[in-house]
């Protein structure tokens, strides 16, 4: 057993190896004065162990079949969902995305992928009750820097964005406070990175968001044609590890990928991410896309010039958001655009 993985102080740590103690089931087997005299620890610590190891154990159980349906006291999370911060693309997608599972938004450069994710990123920290998880998220960011000024602007304008939420609400959120960031330009960065540092922040309950930007640009020099095999390992062994981490803490995973262009018919057809004008499918191939929940593409296309009397859009571009798959969803689609104050769906 890994203690370090666990929230407890250091002292506790270092008590519990020095113990030789390597199960949560050697601590529950003995009495709290029997851990007293064996770690040599004060009541107060063995009481905090405890309770930690103890609140393990009940996160992870099982469910019956009967609290699945009926998703009694949030034991599930069948019917929660985090908000976009958009009521057009909240409908979108039912409710917002979902709490458990691998979601990917695919799309290239410019299409507005990062808006989204910066907008998620702060709507997480919102109340319950207007769509949000109540605290933080970690951004991951795989190959350009953080885009700190943009997410400062998007601060400053959620009383335009939300308005929804009452002024003094949102002020009261420290939102730059809650966002925690991270770099990996590299395969053993990224693994250390959500095994042992994200895992400690979920733990502790600080975040309930994890950001991947981007999860194809790990793979871009890593691996030529011929390490096929082994890139597909790689992409197993990272879906099974953010699993975990989302199951284990009902948390979403926002994984933003790449696309590739659609050489041939026959595989534009079978990703079925064709772009008006440019048929592109995400990055990765079939073992990454088996790892997904939910697969949603975002595309920005040149708008053509409207004739007299013809109704348009503000911009001299279409932003989609579309469901690629998902197992509760439709294949749908929507218009967005991206303003000062964030992304808005257009009716």
């Amino acid at each position: 057993m890994d203690w370090d993985q666990f929230d407890l102080n250091p002292k506790v740590v270092a008590a519990l190896k020095k113990a030789d103690i390597k199960s949560i089931k050697e601590i529950l087997n003995l009495s709290g004065a029997d851990l007293q005299r064996l770690m040599k620890l004060s009541s107060a610590d063995i009481q905090c162990l405890l309770k930690t190891v103890s609140h393990t154990l009940r996160r992870n159980s099982m469910i019956t079949a009967l609290q699945l349906y009926q998703d009694k006291d949030h034991l599930t999370s069948q019917h929660q969902k985090l908000s976009l911060g958009c009521s057009v693309l909240d409908t979108l997608l039912k409710g917002g995305i979902p709490l458990v599972g691998i979601t990917e938004l695919a799309g290239e450069s410019s299409a507005g992928k990062t808006q989204i994710s910066l907008q998620l990123c702060l709507c997480v920290q919102y109340p319950y009750r207007y769509g949000g998880l109540e605290s933080g998220a970690v951004y991951i960011c795989t190959e350009d820097v953080f885009p700190s000024k943009r997410l400062q602007q998007l601060i400053d304008q959620q009383h335009k964005l939300r308005a929804d939420v009452p002024a003094e609400i949102i002020r009261k959120i420290k939102f730059g406070n809650s966002i925690f960031v991270e770099h990996a330009a590299d395969l053993d960065t990224f693994h250390n990175c959500i095994t042992k540092r994200i895992s400690l922040l979920l733990t502790r309950g600080m975040v309930r968001l994890v950001v991947i930007d981007s999860i194809a640009a790990l793979f871009r020099c890593e691996f030529g044609v011929s390490d096929s095999v082994t890139k597909a390992r790689y992409l197993q062994t990272f879906g099974a590890q953010l699993h975990s981490l989302s199951t284990r803490f009902r948390t979403p995973i926002m994984c933003i990928n790449q696309v590739t262009d659609a050489v041939s018919e026959s595989e534009a057809a079978q990703c079925s991410c064709s772009v008006v004008g440019n048929r592109v499918c995400s990055a990765l191939g079939i073992t990454w896309a088996n790892q997904l929940l939910m697969r949603l593409m975002v595309s920005r296309v040149p708008q053509p010039a409207p004739s007299s009397g013809v109704a348009s859009h503000p911009t001299g571009s279409v932003r989609t958001l579309r469901v690629v798959f998902a197992p509760h969803l439709p294949p749908s689609s929507c218009c967005y655009t991206v303003k000062l104050e964030g992304v808005k769906g257009i009716k």
